[in-house]
């Protein structure tokens, strides 16, 4: 007898307690395969085509010692390009009596195996993910109650559902948010003492993996020299316990604050893990918790980095789903720039642009304030077009998956989504850098100058910026005063300005 449920495991979906092992029938069969074109869709870092790969090797292993019955393609085993491709051809052969997948977190791949399925007439079911708190379907019905969309608010309702840092039904340390506390840079002197992330040496399929892939995506971006990440659920414990145990005490004070040549600093380096399913939300939010109640860290830190998790991550994941086609069409405020070839290098002058751009090559992570208030706000200011930004960081970050980097890069950093994700757009000149950062210590650039040789060109693109959108942001309530700011920019200087603009953008790639 053939086949009863052919069941599909996606590379962001490698976690035993998902509802694809529910229900579990004797003749249905785990279908797990590895295709080129997600790593040529946009051109996949190779650390991040490695630790796709690699954790999905090792999940395998993992489903054959619990003797789940399991077809895998491997991709140095086939000749299948795409996802769609390799199904397609699994269920010519097979011929199951139905199809099951989780909810796909990039609508791409839920489209191509919808067609697959379709093509051969066989019926698919897409199951909840329960990895997560909330559903989209959660969402949408909180949306459809609200005019605007903020986290803010998502977030304390999924904090009195599931009483995380609540005492009763009031928060825990007697506000929602302690964002006002998370905001320090470091002293002249520089970060200190910091214990560095437990790191992952690879083992025998990890190096298979990194050789494979530098086989067959020799021109991708990025380097596979540095790979040292978790790539099983053991392992990515043990990193959340690392942070927890070092580095989340000086998280909340310290998350915005960058920092030449460091890019770990008190990060805790769980994104990935997370977004693979290596690790459980519920988990890495009740550790930071019993942190705080333990007297282990202080509430701003603790409180920070769960809003990361049960506020951030779950909102964004329920704006992806809920304006997919908005975000995927995004461009509010009509930016037509092309992405400056330096992203792909780091070779610029401007020093912040050229550390966080290298560090990303070499190990496809920076934290959220170099994407946000470094490759995110250069972006934004030099008007680049929004579908670029967002192929740049699916394509670099380790950590992506669509549904949670679309909507933070398109809403969040580019602000192309009009204000739905973020009230107001994220800008700020040259000084926010030189405060959050010892950046501007040995940059030609200097961030208080706004005309000259010497003038920084976020601060110039900043001006030019406000300049640009008067209009529109002349009467908005966050806006306002940094557009009357412009009043007192004398009218030679502010032309001077608007011409530095445009010639920066004509020459990016000089700067």
């Amino acid at each position: 007898m053939g086949i009863e449920t052919l069941r599909i495991i996606l590379g962001d979906q490698l976690s035993l307690d998902s509802p694809l092992f529910n229900e579990w029938h004797e003749r249905d069969s785990l279908w797990m395969a590895e295709v080129i074109e997600e790593s040529r869709h946009v051109p996949s870092h190779k650390t991040r085509s490695v630790y796709f790969l690699s954790a999905m090797r090792h999940f395998a292993e993992t489903l054959k010692r619990s003797n789940y019955p399991l077809i895998y393609h491997a991709l140095d085993e086939h000749d299948w390009t795409g996802l769609d491709e390799a199904l397609a051809a699994t269920l010519d052969d097979l011929r199951p009596q139905a199809v099951t997948v989780v909810q796909p977190g990039d609508m791409r791949v839920q489209q191509l195996i919808e067609g697959a399925a379709k093509h051969a007439g066989i019926p698919l079911t897409i199951l909840d993910d329960s990895h997560f708190f909330s559903t989209p379907a959660d969402f949408s019905h909180w949306a459809a109650k609200r005019k605007s969309l903020r986290m803010e608010y998502y977030y304390r309702e999924l904090r009195k559902r599931y009483s995380v840092l609540m005492d009763g039904d009031k928060p825990a340390g007697g506000a929602w948010n302690f964002d006002a506390e998370n905001r320090k840079a470091f002293p002249k002197t520089g970060p200190a003492g910091i214990p560095q992330p437990r790191t992952f040496t690879p083992d025998a399929i990890t190096k298979k993996v990194i050789r494979c892939v530098n086989d067959h995506l020799p021109d991708n971006p990025g380097s596979t020299e540095s790979f040292d990440w978790p790539v099983t659920k053991h392992q990515a414990e043990q990193a959340l316990t690392d942070f927890i145990e070092h580095r989340l005490i000086g998280f909340g004070d310290y998350q915005d604050a960058m920092w030449i040549a460091e890019p770990w600093l008190y990060h805790s380096r769980l994104a990935a893990a997370l977004n693979l399913k290596l690790l459980d939300p519920r988990s890495v939010v009740a550790a930071a918790e019993a942190a705080w109640r333990n007297g282990q860290v202080s509430i701003n830190a603790a409180e920070g980095f769960i809003r990361q998790i049960l506020g951030w991550r779950e909102y964004i994941r329920g704006l992806y789903f809920h304006r997919y086609e908005a975000f995927s069409q995004g461009n509010a405020l009509q930016a037509a720039q092309p992405l400056p070839e330096f992203f792909w290098t780091g070779d610029t002058s401007m020093v912040c642009l050229a550390d966080t751009v290298k560090q990303t090559l070499n190990y496809g992570y920076a934290h959220h304030i170099q994407r946000l208030m470094v490759t995110g706000l250069f972006t934004l200011l030099l008007g680049v077009k929004p579908s670029e930004v967002h192929a740049w960081y699916l394509a670099v970050y380790v950590d992506a998956v669509e549904w949670v980097e679309m909507p933070n890069t398109i809403g969040m950093s580019q602000y192309a989504d009009g204000g739905v994700t973020a009230s107001k757009p994220y800008i700020a000149s040259g000084k926010y850098i030189q405060r959050m950062s010892n950046y501007c210590d040995s940059c030609r650039y200097r961030p208080d100058k706004r005309i000259g040789a010497e003038a920084c060109p976020f601060t110039v693109l900043y001006w030019d910026f406000l300049h640009k959108h008067r209009e529109r942001f002349n009467k908005h309530p966050r806006m306002a005063l940094q557009t009357r700011n412009l009043d007192r920019i004398p009218v030679t200087e502010l032309t001077e300005i608007r011409n530095l603009a445009e010639n920066i953008r004509q020459k990016v790639s000089s700067l």
